[in-house]
């Protein structure tokens, strides 16, 4: 995998733990609204982990945080 594209995964994942917190739910609770397994919510956060996460999860993942799809994706925070 390319050096951009290992720190887009990590910047993705950064910004879905951050939404999460905001949201005040843990890795367990999100990951089983999104129906995934807590480590694989674990390993698409984890900075130092780089997971892909297909589309369809992570606008699952938006639609519980309640935030356009787009704020997980805006690496200029």
């Amino acid at each position: 995998m390319c050096t951009q594209r290992t720190q887009q995964y990590k910047m993705i994942g950064l910004n879905i733990a951050y939404y999460r917190k905001l949201k005040g739910l843990t890795q367990l609770q999100l990951a089983e609204l999104v129906n995934i397994s807590r480590t694989h919510m674990s390993n698409i956060e984890a900075a130092n982990v780089p997971t892909s996460v297909s589309l369809e999860t992570l606008l699952k993942i938006a639609d519980v945080l309640e935030i356009p799809a787009a704020n997980l994706l805006d690496f200029d925070k």
